[in-house]
């Protein structure tokens, strides 16, 4: 891979790190209305499912154009594994995480899914465990521990179930990061995440109407926020971090996905009127040393 491929696949990763940071502040923006994780979800996808519809659509004929070989049925397969793990199931957690905790603890928390790709590795053979990759880990968990224990007099229960919940975002997260990198090879990074994003949107939509009976319903407000979260903070990113991704590694565009929870804490403050205060510094630049070293590491 050339010099300036690998630049362009760091540049497309910073901004759709960038622009999936945004995703908290549209969620509590609109749990200001009504706090519902999964029909928040489910109008997410509904209003994403267009746009990847019509990029898959482009990317079949675009193949058949360039006369690529069909794809196997086991390769779309597991892109819709993947995208079930990485924007369903990642996704329920997450924003049923952030209806008990702040933008600025979930997005520490969901940061550290690099560690988990380390781990899940590790345990499936595909690669192992260094002394830098423990010794980020250790760091990573002290900087969320310090947030956490900060957080919990104020929040209680809340704060360790928020916490928890967007912990298995993380991991589901990981397992879809480690599980992209052996699909996107064959399929190329659009039609991948069209795949994978029109399975998530599915599964979404499935579980309001079951979950919910059918009630769709809600206010004005909240629609415009979850369509905004929908086009920003989840159709860009997930093309250009898959783009990205297609065009460098896993822990590059880890690396480069250190902006993430420096905009949403920026935005936060800004925009929510959370306050940021020294408990949340300290953890927060240790959890981004933890990361920058394992990912520096695996670069290595």
């Amino acid at each position: 891979m050339s010099s300036k491929s690998r630049y362009i696949g760091y540049a497309l990763s910073a901004c759709g790190a960038a622009l999936f940071s945004t995703k908290a502040i549209f969620i509590k923006l609109a749990y200001q209305d009504r706090v519902d994780a999964a029909l928040m979800l489910a109008w997410r996808m509904i209003f994403a499912l267009p746009f990847y519809l019509a990029i898959g659509w482009w990317a079949v004929q675009r193949r058949r154009a360039e006369g690529a070989p069909p794809v196997e049925a086991r390769t779309v397969v597991l892109a819709c594994i993947t995208g079930f793990l990485g924007y369903y199931a990642a996704s329920q957690f997450d924003f049923a995480g952030l209806q008990y905790i702040s933008a600025q603890l979930e997005r520490l928390v969901l940061f550290t899914y690099p560690v988990f790709i380390m781990l899940l590795g590790a345990a499936f053979g595909s690669a192992r465990i260094t002394p830098t990759g423990l010794a980020s880990a250790a760091i990573t968990y002290a900087g969320l521990a310090f947030v956490f224990t900060a957080d919990l007099p104020e929040g209680g229960r809340d704060t360790v179930w928020g916490t928890l919940l967007v912990l298995g975002a993380a991991l589901s997260f990981a397992a879809h990061h480690l599980l992209a990198k052996r699909v996107l090879p064959a399929l190329g990074s659009a039609l991948f995440t069209s795949i994978a994003l029109a399975t998530a949107s599915f599964f979404c939509i499935l579980h309001q109407a079951i979950a919910g009976q059918g009630d769709f319903s809600a206010p004005s407000r909240f629609l415009w926020l979850t369509a905004g979260c929908a086009v920003v903070a989840t159709v860009l990113p997930t093309f250009l971090i898959n783009a990205g991704l297609a065009r460098s590694s896993p822990q590059s565009v880890a690396m480069i996905s250190t902006v993430s929870p420096l905009v949403t804490i920026a935005l936060a403050v800004a925009i929510l009127g959370e306050t940021f205060t020294l408990a949340d510094a300290v953890g927060s630049t240790l959890v981004l040393i933890g990361v920058g070293l394992f990912t520096w590491g695996e670069g290595r």
